[in-house]
């Protein structure tokens, strides 16, 4: 783990190092303050040295001048430092984000991937930054006071060092319990963030529902989790500071009391300005230590927050599955040879699934909710990885292409559409994003959006909102249907990709779309059979398995499941059971 944590300052190997070189000047000039103290007392000022003095304090104001530079320069470079090196540690994650599969989103919360995004990182540029230079500052700065302490008289000296083992002993002895409730509580973050992701992207259903309650009583849980392992983390904080400064002041009251009788009694020639400079000198010593031991709390709650960073960033990527063909002409001709799958956390299932689309060819998919339709669209772009059987893409295996070519030759409308916050030009755009501004309005006008667009007082600059929430579902289904018009794909898979749409939009948008699925290889899931009738062929998809296939007319002679959802949504040519769900 250090080493890869150290792997983040190479392209900061510079200002490292002059942050390095600037906390060992402070620490070095920390001495001085005692050193011209003793000076005045035991020399100048006895010897009536005025110009002496004068000196020493111009000289003092030198070197704190010059400290107050250095500590501009620690303070402010060395937060720069830490700073970029949390953007590279934040780049490389959401660079890791993007290669993660379907499977990893799934089973992840988007608040807790979001507080490893910020909390943690932030955690870690500040030991970044903070950790290096106090490191030096205080380690030098208590073995040059020490150093100085042992000069002055070396029993006095050897009664502060054991200082040290006392204030290590407590430290250890706190250090297990603050450990556990940090982690604890890093991990409480994590659940309050998803909590509030989840209500505030959730509001207008909690709205609708009247679960307000419901959903403060659920805030409210998570909180108070919060609140218990905050306290926990501060009470192990509170007695371990407590402890330790009372060891301090104890060692300054026993320095302070045995210097005094050193001095009483003129043990070892020791003096008035021997006594001051050592009173002096016992908190420049005892300060570094304490922020050494300070340093170790930090170290704990960046290193948590670092092991997880590692864990997300050491998580299978996508590329692992990468094959190394590039999918360059594609003809269309999709194969399911024996194909199972199953979700980790579920039991739907594709149980031995075959079947052979022709390139240029339609294949609409039917039947029951949670039969497999969808899943059956989400393998052949590999958002997911097979159990078992093969998918082929013009007799090649689609494990053998590269993941970005595969999908660039597949496009899709999803049945839950989603738009990202910008403009109604960004959106559409993100179906090919160097198309130019006459594609981009083509596109709209096959989707039948144009109109819509140019009502708009912004029009093509008019902001959608988060998730789109700014558009009815009807527009945000016409938008994400131009964007696939945009990307002009050899492979289409329409997943319910109408019906958000109202009858009479619907009519127009199915027109636009068997124009598009003109020589092109295109699978479609449907709720409305009546959108499907002239689908080269019908699979009746139902708990995992192809119970039926074929053509429309050829599964009304067959008598059997589709026949059936037919004759009910028509029935009577009655409009409401017309638009059953049967999906």
């Amino acid at each position: 783990m250090f080493k890869r944590f150290v792997h983040y300052y190479k392209n900061h190997k510079l200002i490292l190092t002059l942050d390095m070189l600037a906390a060992f000047l402070i620490a070095v000039t920390g001495i001085a303050y005692p050193i011209i103290t003793r000076l005045m007392l035991n020399t100048w000022i006895p010897n009536e040295e005025l110009n002496s003095i004068i000196i020493g304090g111009a000289s003092l104001i030198t070197i704190y001048l010059i400290r107050m530079g250095l500590r501009y320069f620690v303070q402010y470079y060395g937060h720069v430092m830490g700073v970029h090196m949390q953007g590279e540690m934040r780049s490389d994650l959401f660079t890791k984000l993007q290669t993660l599969p379907y499977s990893y989103f799934d089973n992840h919360e988007t608040g807790v991937i979001m507080s490893t995004m910020t909390n943690d990182l932030f955690d870690i540029s500040e030991l970044a930054h903070h950790g290096p230079e106090n490191l030096f500052i205080a380690s030098f700065t208590a073995i040059g006071a020490i150093t100085y302490l042992m000069i002055i008289d070396w029993i006095l000296g050897l009664i502060l060092l054991g200082v040290i083992p006392i204030l290590v002993f407590v430290t250890w002895f706190f250090r297990r319990k603050f450990r556990d409730s940090m982690r604890r509580s890093k991990k409480a973050i994590a659940n309050l963030n998803a909590r509030l992701e989840s209500s505030i992207s959730g509001v207008r259903v909690t709205k609708a529902f009247t679960n307000e309650d419901i959903e403060k009583e659920r805030f409210e849980e998570t909180n108070k989790e919060l609140i218990k392992t905050r306290t926990e983390v501060f009470s192990s904080m509170g007695k371990y500071f407590a402890v330790s400064q009372f060891v301090t002041d104890f060692f300054n009251v026993l320095v302070l009391v045995v210097g005094g009788i050193f001095l009483y009694k003129g043990i070892g020639g020791f003096n008035y300005g021997d006594y001051s400079a050592f009173i002096v000198s016992v908190g420049l010593f005892i300060a570094p230590i304490n922020q050494l031991i300070m340093f170790m709390e930090q170290f704990e709650s960046a290193s948590a927050g670092f092991m997880r960073f590692l864990a997300l960033i050491d998580e299978k990527s996508e590329t692992i599955y990468n094959g190394q063909n590039e999918f360059d002409k594609v003809e269309g001709d999709l194969v399911f040879d024996h194909v199972s799958f199953r979700y980790e956390a579920s039991n739907e299932v594709l149980d031995d699934v075959s079947f052979h689309l022709e390139p240029g060819k339609t294949l609409a998919l039917v039947g029951p909710s949670g039969g497999g339709k969808t899943t059956i669209c989400h393998l052949i772009p590999r958002f997911y990885f097979l159990e078992a059987g093969h998918i082929y893409i013009d007799n090649i295996d689609i494990s053998d292409y590269t993941l970005r070519s595969l999908r660039e030759k597949i496009g899709i409308v999803q049945q839950d559409v989603f738009l990202f916050g910008g403009t109604i030009k960004d959106n559409i755009l993100y179906g090919r994003a160097n198309a130019t501004d006459e594609e981009v309005l083509e596109a709209a006008k096959k989707a039948n959006i144009l109109d819509f667009i140019n009502s708009l007082p912004k029009g093509w600059n008019t902001e959608v909102g988060e998730r789109g929430v700014r558009l009815s579902g009807g527009q945000k289904q016409r938008l994400s249907i131009a964007r696939l018009f945009l990307k002009n794909p050899p492979i289409l898979i329409l997943d319910e990709a109408t019906s958000a749409l109202d009858n009479t939009t619907e009519m127009l948008i199915q027109k636009s779309l068997q124009e598009l699925a003109k020589g092109r290889t295109c699978l479609i899931v449907a709720h409305r059979l009546s959108t499907i009738k002239n689908a080269d062929e019908i699979a009746v998809i139902s708990k995992g398995k192809i119970m039926e296939m074929g053509t429309h007319e050829d599964l009304l002679k067959l008598k059997g499941i589709y026949a059936d959802l037919y004759r009910l949504q028509f029935k009577n040519s009655d409009e409401t059971i017309a638009n059953i769900d049967i999906g």
